[in-house]
């Protein structure tokens, strides 16, 4: 029998350009200790359907406008707030996507995991707090009574993400909405949550609604699977069913955007570009007196090949991205030698070094912090043009045009700004401001990791375009291990600052030698399917 059974539900939100169907006509349902996974991409619709279910969409412009949630023989839609408020952390709870957004910085992780329980429960504090330190001994927290009395930045992003896991489950709810809630974790980190949501599902019986736009990891937790477009449902099947037969186009699409396969072997790269001796990048540590540094870089010696992408793999804090940047004296060099094409760089004067940032440019994780919200794309890569005397204001505007086409963005999007794109298209923005001064190398800054599954290849797909047309050579950073093995010739890892092995891509994922890289691997999600046989 099911638990929750969802039909026709439609939630619209009524804007100054129309009325916009995020939610059209959903129906499904789930049964208890099952997990039902929604896939679909940003805009999709299906983080709106189940905030819908417990009437979290602002109103207005949100308006659930029909249909029915009847959750153990009672409407949710029809639930008056007073009653939704006691059914909420309580019967249903949910877990969010940035835990750092969604706990208060005002009070401890204690308070926060002891609040469901004497509001919905009634419980005396003190035993309210053994329950606490208890959920988070349950949900992995090492030293949990320490913990309890921590503030939520104080904790790395897994262990914000298990107390969030930890205030959902401690009321012992019967159904428990995840919305994205590994998207923004290190692989590793993501394969502990992932098994740790699994095992409590398990262990309490709960049923899962699981909101992701990662079908790698919907392969690795899923009973069902709804994939959604449009505000639409477009098919749903079971897991197995649904990886191993998929009957939409758009699913099929969607399957066929997830990276796989390593890169193919070119040719040898000889000549090297960028060569990194003995780099140090350490930082004055004052919260810690018994460890007075940290050490982003300690000792890394590297180099990178002419024409080659280079990927740069590691956790969150392993120094990947200050490593890129030190290369790009964008971050201090306490030790060490940086070479670019022959010329030593790391102790250039910044007015000496300007004119070689022509030849070495960025590309940054979020298009919407580094791009100028008030530049529209014709300033933006007009000014590094004209900056570099590349262009002038007679040939320009058809110099930015030619960008626009070699970056697949719409000659018709000149005149428009940042907000008016969508993440995919602000990316190529982004790109084409990189690629505007004809440079040598770039440092791609985790370009893709913000990005939907089909948009991320897209974008994949654009990147080595460009590298192998404009002959140039890049540094790839991310942390999304299939991403680097689609993309890169040769893969670096790096961990707490340390650079562990460095070799071709094919050797890295089929015979690593480190045992952190090997565990890297083992966290990886897989998607698993079996060949249909006529008989």
């Amino acid at each position: 029998m099911s638990l929750l059974t969802v039909s026709n539900l439609k939630t619209y939100f009524h804007t100054r350009d129309g009325i916009i169907k995020s939610v059209d006509d959903v129906s499904f349902s789930i049964g208890q200790g099952e997990t039902l996974a929604i896939v679909g991409e940003s805009g999709s619709g299906k983080s709106v359907s189940c905030y819908s279910l417990l009437n979290l969409i602002p109103q207005p412009p949100g308006k659930i406008e029909g249909g029915t949630a009847i959750f153990e023989g009672r409407d949710l839609l029809k639930m008056p707030e007073s009653e939704l408020r006691k059914l909420r952390g309580n019967e249903i709870a949910m877990i969010f996507q940035d835990p750092m957004t969604s706990l208060n910085p005002y009070l401890t992780v204690g308070e926060q995991l002891i609040e469901p329980l004497v509001y919905h429960k009634s419980m005396d504090r003190k035993l309210a707090r053994k329950r606490a330190i208890k959920m988070l001994d349950e949900v992995g927290i090492v030293n949990p009574e320490c913990r309890y009395d921590c503030y939520p930045h104080e904790l790395s992003g897994g262990m914000r993400q298990r107390v969030m896991i930890g205030m959902a489950l401690i009321t012992e709810p019967k159904l428990l909405i995840c919305d994205e809630p590994t998207t923004a974790l290190d692989v590793t980190i993501q394969a502990q949550i992932l098994k740790l949501i699994a095992d409590l599902q398990k262990r309490h019986n709960v049923a899962t609604l699981f909101i992701s736009h990662d079908l790698a990891v919907v392969a690795d937790i899923a009973d069902k699977v709804v994939v959604m477009k449009q505000g639409k449902i477009v098919e749903t099947n079971t897991c197995q069913a649904l990886f191993n037969d998929p009957q939409h186009a758009y699913t099929r699409q969607l399957i066929d955007a997830i990276p796989s396969g390593s890169k193919a072997i070119g040719k040898q790269h000889e000549r090297t570009l960028v060569k990194v001796d003995s780099l140090k990048t350490w930082f004055k540590n004052y919260s810690d007196k018994a460890n007075p540094w940290v050490k982003a870089i300690d000792d890394i010696s590297l180099e990178i090949k002419q024409g080659e992408i280079l990927g740069l793999v590691g956790e969150s804090g392993s120094g990947k991205s200050t490593l890129g940047r030190a290369i790009l004296q964008l971050a201090p060099v306490t030790e060490g030698r940086i070479e670019f094409d022959g010329q030593e760089v790391s102790s250039l004067p910044a007015k000496e070094f300007r004119p070689l940032r022509r030849r070495m440019q960025m590309i940054f994780q979020d298009p919407y912090a580094s791009l100028n919200p008030r530049m529209t794309v014709f300033d933006t890569l007009a000014e590094p043009l004209l900056h570099n005397k590349l262009a002038t204001r007679k040939t320009v505007t058809e110099q930015v045009l030619k960008l626009m086409d070699d970056v697949g963005l719409a000659r018709a999007f000149i005149r428009k700004y940042p907000h008016e794109f969508s993440g995919g298209q602000r990316q190529r923005i982004a790109i084409g401001r990189a690629i505007a001064t004809n440079p040598d190398f770039i440092v791609a800054d985790e370009p893709v990791s913000a990005l939907d599954v089909t948009i991320q290849a897209q974008i994949l797909d654009l990147i080595q375009q460009l590298v192998k047309e404009r002959e140039m050579t890049m540094l790839f950073i991310s942390h999304d291990l299939s991403v680097v093995r689609y993309l890169c010739d040769r893969i670096a890892v790096m961990h707490h600052g340390k650079l562990l092995e460095c070799d071709d891509n094919n050797k890295i994922f089929n015979s690593p030698k480190d045992p952190y890289t090997q565990k890297l691997l083992a966290a990886l999600p897989q998607i698993e399917t079996q060949e249909i046989v006529e008989v």
